[in-house]
C-alpha cells in the first residue's frame, strides 16, 4: 500500500483573511516630511559651502538628500528659498555666542569652536564675501548683526579689554579673520604649527594663543 503524502497546511493565510495595510497617520507624514525637509537643508548647506550659491544645483542638493528636487520647490519656494532658510537659524546661535556680559577673549574662544566644529557656514560666509551672492534680506541682517558686535566691543572697551587706540570696527575685523583663518587657509594653518585644523590638538593651541592675543588688545 502505497503511503499517502501528509498534507501541509499553507501557512499564508487567504488575501481576504490579510489585514488591510494601515494608511500613514497624520503625525507619520509630519514625521515623514520634517526628515525630507531637514535632509534637504544639512544637503544644502554641504552644497552652498563647497560650490557657493552660483555653484550649487538644485539636483546635486536633492541627490545628497536622497529626495526628489521637486521637493525644494515644494518646501522652500526654489533655492533661493533654501539658501535663505539654511541661514535663519544663525541668528539665535549667533546670540548665544556673543554674549556682551562675557570677556572678549572667550567669546572669540567660542566662535572658534562653532567653526572648526563646523566649518560650513564660515565657508558659505566667505563664498558670499567672494562672490557677492548675499540677497537683500542677506544684508539687513549682517547690518544687525555688525552693529550689535560693534555695540559689544565698544562696551568691551569700556572695561578696559580693547586699548583706547584701537576702532572696534578693526578689532572686529581683525578677530573675525583670526577666526576664519583655519578654515580659509588650512594648508598654511597646517604648514605654520605643524596641527592638523579641526583636531583637538589644533583647536587648544590655536584657541588659547587667540585667547593671549585678545588679552593684550587691553595693554
Amino acid at each position: 500500500m502505497t503511503a499517502q503524502p501528509e498534507h501541509t497546511a499553507d501557512p499564508t493565510p487567504p488575501a481576504s483573511a490579510r489585514r488591510p495595510r494601515r494608511a500613514p497617520s497624520a503625525a507619520d507624514r509630519r514625521r515623514d516630511a520634517e526628515r525630507s525637509r531637514q535632509a534637504l537643508l544639512d544637503a544644502a548647506l554641504d552644497e552652498f559651502a563647497a560650490k557657493g550659491f552660483d555653484g550649487a544645483r538644485v539636483q546635486e542638493i536633492a541627490d545628497r538628500a536622497g529626495v526628489n528636487k521637486q521637493l525644494i520647490a515644494y518646501y522652500f519656494g526654489g533655492k533661493e528659498g533654501l539658501y535663505q532658510e539654511i541661514q535663519r537659524g544663525w541668528p539665535a546661535a549667533e546670540a548665544e555666542r556673543a554674549d556682551p556680559e562675557l570677556p572678549l577673549d572667550e567669546i572669540a574662544a567660542r566662535y572658534l569652536t562653532a567653526v572648526l566644529e563646523d566649518p560650513r557656514p564660515a565657508r558659505l560666509l566667505v563664498w558670499r564675501g567672494l562672490t557677492g551672492s548675499g540677497t537683500d534680506s542677506d544684508y539687513l541682517e549682517g547690518s544687525g548683526t555688525v552693529a550689535a558686535d560693534l555695540a559689544n566691543l565698544a562696551r568691551a572697551q569700556e572695561r578696559g579689554e580693547i586699548a583706547g587706540e584701537l576702532d572696534p570696527a578693526f578689532v572686529r575685523m581683525a578677530v573675525m579673520g583670526m577666526i576664519l583663518a583655519p578654515v580659509m587657509l588650512p594648508e598654511t594653518a597646517l604648514q605654520a604649527t605643524g596641527k592638523e585644523p579641526g583636531s583637538k590638538e589644533f583647536e587648544e593651541y590655536y584657541g588659547a594663543q587667540l585667547r593671549t592675543l585678545i588679552r593684550l588688545l587691553g595693554r
